[in-house]
Parts: C-alpha cells; sequence; structure tokens
C-alpha cells in the first residue's frame, strides 16, 4: 500500500446520513417557509454546509437563526431512528489504521452536525483530522478542504486518497492532484456513475479492501 494517508467524504461514504438530512430540512422549510421539499429538492441545494444551505435558500430571512437551531434539534432527535450505524465500515477505518495509514475527513457538512454524528456512529473516533464545511471559505468541487487535510497529516497528493460518493467529491480530489476513489456502497449515496471518472470505482467494501488496502 502506497498510500500514507486515506481522505474520505462523510455523509453517503462513510455514513448513511442522508436520510436525517433530508428529514432535517423538510421540517425546517415547512416550518418557517410553508414549503414542502422533496429529497431531490434539497440534494440541488448541496454544496455549501446546512447552516449555508438555510441562510441562501429559506424565505423567511428575519427567522434563519432560529431555522438553523431546529435543524440541529432534529438532526440530533432523529439520528438514531434514521442512520444506523455500519460495522463494515467500522472494520474498514479499523483496519485502515492497523496498516499504519493515516485517516481524515473533508466533508461539506457544517462542524455541528459533523460532531453529531460521529459521537452517535463512531465513538472512537479515529480520524486524525476532519475538515468541516465550517473549516473552508470554498466547499467542493474546490480542493482547498483536501488541500488543507493533507498540510495537516503533512502528505503529498502522491501519498494521498480520497474517497467520495459524488461528482463535487471527484472533481475536487482531481483539483488537488491526488488519486480519486468513488463509490456507492452505501443504500443513500449522491451518485451511481461519475461524470468525471475517478482513478478507482466500487460498490462494495470488500473490492476496496482487496484493491487498494490488501495490496
Amino acid at each position: 500500500m502506497k498510500y500514507k494517508a486515506i481522505l474520505f467524504d462523510f455523509d453517503g461514504t462513510l455514513a448513511d446520513t442522508l436520510p436525517i438530512c433530508f428529514y432535517s430540512f423538510q421540517k425546517v422549510f415547512a416550518t418557517y417557509d410553508q414549503r414542502t421539499l422533496s429529497d431531490q429538492d434539497i440534494v440541488a441545494m448541496f454544496g455549501p454546509s446546512e447552516v449555508g444551505i438555510i441562510q441562501q435558500n429559506l424565505r423567511c430571512k428575519d427567522r434563519v437563526h432560529e431555522a438553523i437551531d431546529d435543524y440541529y434539534l432534529h438532526y440530533e432527535r432523529e439520528h438514531d431512528r434514521l442512520v444506523s450505524g455500519n460495522q463494515e465500515i467500522l472494520e474498514l477505518i479499523n483496519l485502515i489504521h492497523y496498516k499504519g495509514i493515516s485517516t481524515g475527513i473533508v466533508t461539506g457538512k457544517a462542524r455541528r452536525s459533523y460532531d453529531i454524528s460521529v459521537k452517535h456512529l463512531f465513538p472512537d473516533d479515529l480520524f486524525k483530522v476532519s475538515i468541516t464545511g465550517d473549516d473552508v471559505v470554498d466547499p467542493k468541487p474546490h480542493p482547498e478542504g483536501i488541500i488543507k487535510a493533507m498540510k495537516l497529516l503533512g502528505c503529498s497528493p502522491q501519498e494521498t486518497l480520497f474517497v467520495g460518493d459524488s461528482q463535487a467529491d471527484i472533481e475536487a480530489g482531481v483539483r488537488a492532484k491526488v488519486k480519486t476513489v468513488g463509490v456507492n456502497w452505501l443504500d443513500n449515496s449522491h451518485s451511481s456513475e461519475f461524470l468525471i471518472k475517478p482513478d478507482y470505482q466500487f460498490s462494495s467494501i470488500s473490492d476496496f479492501i482487496s484493491e487498494l488496502i490488501e495490496k
């Protein structure tokens, strides 16, 4: 294994959190804008963190801060009901650490929701660095987050692999000059096909392990 660091996107890659994101946004927009949004309506808003999505898209501008607080209230309260832990993912992260490879997160999630999900899904947080949407000026597909994570880990692009489930993930990896992995191994992922071709593509964790970790 030639990589010193493997960076992961979070939502749809390591955690099947899209259902709780959809639910929380739908509750907020129904409450404050009286708007019924489909999952695809919300996907179309993706890019900024949750805070940015609400700030940019909520029509009831005088209640933005209240709406943001409500989003996190729903996100925390319903997390265990809507998001299941994944034993294969936990075993993957532990195997990577056993191999002496550093792991990190580069996500568009805000720090507040990221911390909630990590607490519920990865209580023994093994990620050496985490770059959230709050930590960058430019979200993916801009490479800023990946570049920041590499700098913190002391790794070059040639030593780094970036794993994600969306077009923006793959583009960000390409722009950061790292090898990219497109995945759709969870029930809810952003992309089943990638317009920008990743260096590797997997629909199962076991194939990822056999091709990139055990070699």
